[in-house]
């Protein structure tokens, strides 16, 4: 089992002694968990595992009832998911935080939008903001005839390379993706895959939730597994395999 730092000596995010409890629930049982300066974290798990409550901890979504959070080396406290975001943690939920029903570029800048002053008047700037959005989104492989394209039309995974290139392109240190691959094709899956890579390779650490040991394993470095809300293990790629993981997460779901 591999407690040792992957990059260096000061991880980019560390979470020590993590406990939540909702009423009589005790979600999360002291929990330490760490990322390295670019490096991509598997976070594994059953269902009531507590990777959810540990990712919203950490965001400030949920305060934890005991423990402390470190990022970049200094003690934080995050009191909304504003508080992490500004510090450059970028999070790509399932449901993608896309509005179906809006074009491209207002999803790509939505909460961010570049505004531009006119006289006394501030008003936003919908060209610059179409412009960048097709250029952003051209570099990750997806090329629209016009950004007003709606994201209801768009596949499961292009929305998903949406949300991973709007993280990018607004300055991410770390991007977490809750369960990235859910639900896409075989060819879809590998460009997300793909995506992952391309985020390390700019230097963005990556969290990458899932319940899929198969999907990850192609991509992590580290690999931290969670049940019950306690820490069951924490592998480097190379001390396990996919078959190995899954009898660990399997025999502790079974004993516990």
């Amino acid at each position: 089992m591999s407690e040792k730092r992957t990059e260096h000596q000061t991880p980019l995010v560390e979470m020590r002694g993590i406990k939540k409890s909702f009423g009589r629930v005790q979600a999360l049982k002291g929990v330490d968990f760490h990322v390295g300066r670019n490096e991509v974290v598997g976070l594994l798990g059953d269902n009531g595992a507590g990777k959810s409550t540990l990712i919203k901890i950490l965001v400030g979504y949920y305060q934890p009832d005991e423990g402390e959070i470190y990022f970049e080396g200094k003690p934080v406290r995050f009191n909304s998911p504003w508080d992490s975001r500004n510090l450059g943690i970028e999070t790509v939920y399932q449901d993608l935080a896309l509005v179906n029903l809006m074009p491209l570029w207002r999803n790509f800048f939505l909460g961010r939008e570049i505004k531009r002053r006119i006289g006394p008047f501030t008003l936003i700037d919908r060209n610059r903001m179409r412009r960048t959005a097709l250029e952003v989104l051209k570099e990750v492989g997806i090329f629209l005839r016009s950004p007003d394209e709606t994201v209801a039309f768009m596949s499961g995974g292009e929305r998903q390379a949406v949300a991973i290139a709007r993280a990018i392109h607004f300055g991410a240190k770390l991007l977490i993706l809750d369960e990235p691959t859910a639900a896409l094709s075989v060819g879809e899956t590998r460009r997300v895959l793909e995506h992952i890579l391309e985020a390390k390779e700019k230097g963005i650490s990556v969290i990458f939730i899932t319940h899929n040991i198969y999907h990850v394993y192609e991509v992590a470095d580290r690999l931290v597994l969670l049940e019950h809300g306690e820490k069951i293990g924490e592998y480097t790629k190379s001390e396990v395999t996919p078959e190995q993981v899954m009898d660990i997460i399997a025999s502790a779901a079974g004993v516990k």
